[in-house]
């Protein structure tokens, strides 16, 4: 509420020559779809242990069924947790939420710092891409990495100015240098591009320990994207104490454990809009952009009244489609909630773990290598894949803090 009332007011940008406000755009949108399809069905032939992108996305990339992955997003989804984190947010911004709110950011720490005041922070520290690199030892050693163990992992890691949106890119053999990405504008580093700087960097130090510390070099890497999501998650939700405000407390801690779970319930209805639009793709090859684009808005609208419109309100509404991870990845969206599950569980036994341990743990789960995903889990926090955590930390953070008896 607070980043909202005190976030610069902007203009509307003027419309392209001949666009009418309200046209509908052309189906590139989905033409663009179509092709993907296209082309992974030319590799379905060379694929006989798994006959579809479908199956290689998640019998071979994942390694976890897709049945499991649809019920877990579902598990979320349909949560009765919902409506009481919702009930909690309806009481901060004081009115009724709207199809928008899907968006809802108020319950994050940093919602009570303006954003304008955020930048300022962030673009005094970082006016360069190299200022970040140099820094990293620091941010390392802030996280409980020992100054060796900060020191090995800054040498390996390059950070460079992006165009469009960060990304981690890893080193594929041992001598060469993941490389971080963000973006810096004319001013520095705004707060946006160091909050993605520090997610982006929990993937660098996750690809560099599972490279050159794995104990074979066949498993180099982490199960699946998911995996490599969430302990870059791990960094990105320490930004702020990083930048040295918002040290971490309970109540801080509670606020992020409710975001987390806003965030997840929000992308895991958007991913199971992409698996139903990826079944619709091979069940329907010769399906022409419109009807593409028939089916995808059917399936948003679908998966937003079961799920969506009993807390946000709205009939029919098309947000679940938007997404343009749909169009330039192929079936990624699926990483991002299963990462906040994967994430959740890592950060309930962080917090069963000594102070100043965080280092530690990363490392020995980093570098356990590319081994199956419950495997990897069982290994790193004592379980498998499940929502439990997420949804055993939410219920907690509900609750109001106890108070001591007099």
């Amino acid at each position: 509420v607070e980043v909202a009332a005190s976030a610069p007011k902007t203009t509307r940008s003027p419309l392209p020559p001949g666009d009418k406000l309200g046209e509908r755009e052309p189906d590139r949108r989905y033409a663009l779809l179509l092709k993907q399809a296209e082309t992974q069905r030319l590799v379905d032939p060379y694929s006989p242990s798994a006959k579809t992108l479908i199956e290689r996305s998640f019998q071979l990339s994942r390694e976890i069924p897709e049945a499991e992955v649809v019920r877990l997003l579902a598990e979320v989804c349909g949560s009765p947790l919902v409506k009481d984190v919702a009930r909690l947010a309806e009481a901060q911004l004081g009115r009724k939420l709207v199809p928008h709110d899907l968006w809802y950011a108020g319950f994050r720490p940093r919602g009570k710092i303006p954003e304008a005041t955020l930048d300022q922070l962030s673009q005094k520290r970082y006016p360069t891409a190299q200022a970040f690199e140099a820094d990293i030892p620091k941010l390392l050693t802030k996280l409980s990495f020992s100054p060796d163990k900060a020191k090995f992992l800054a040498e390996h890691i390059r950070v460079d100015a992006s165009r469009g949106a960060g990304h981690a890119m890893p080193a594929l053999r041992r001598g060469d240098f993941p490389r971080l990405r963000t973006r810096v504008g004319p001013l520095g580093m705004d707060y946006k591009g160091y909050n993605i700087a520090v997610h982006e960097l929990g993937h660098n130090v996750e690809q560099v320990f599972s490279l050159y510390e794995v104990g074979e070099t066949l498993l180099a890497g982490v199960p699946n994207n998911a995996f490599t999501e969430a302990l870059a998650f791990v960094f990105q939700q320490r930004d702020l104490a990083l930048l040295g405000i918002g040290t971490p407390d309970e109540e801080s801690s509670r606020r992020r454990i409710l975001a987390d779970f806003w965030d997840t319930w929000e992308i895991a209805g958007v991913a199971l809009v992409e698996i139903a639009t990826w079944h619709y793709l091979y069940d329907h090859p010769q399906a022409t952009p419109a009807e593409l684009r028939a089916e995808v808005v059917r399936l948003a609208k679908e998966t937003w009244n079961r799920y969506y419109a009993p807390v946000l309100g709205g009939q029919d509404v098309l947000l679940l489609g938007i997404y343009s991870h749909m169009i330039q990845n192929t079936l990624y969206l699926p990483d991002y909630p299963l990462g906040h599950l994967i994430a959740a569980q890592i950060e309930e036994h962080l917090a069963k773990q000594p102070a100043g341990s965080l280092g530690q743990e990363f490392e020995r789960m980093a570098k356990f290598g590319q081994v199956t995903p419950d495997l990897w889990l069982k290994h790193a926090t004592g379980a498998p894949l499940s929502a439990a955590p997420l949804l055993r930390m939410t219920e907690a953070a509900l609750k109001p803090a106890q108070k001591p008896a007099k």
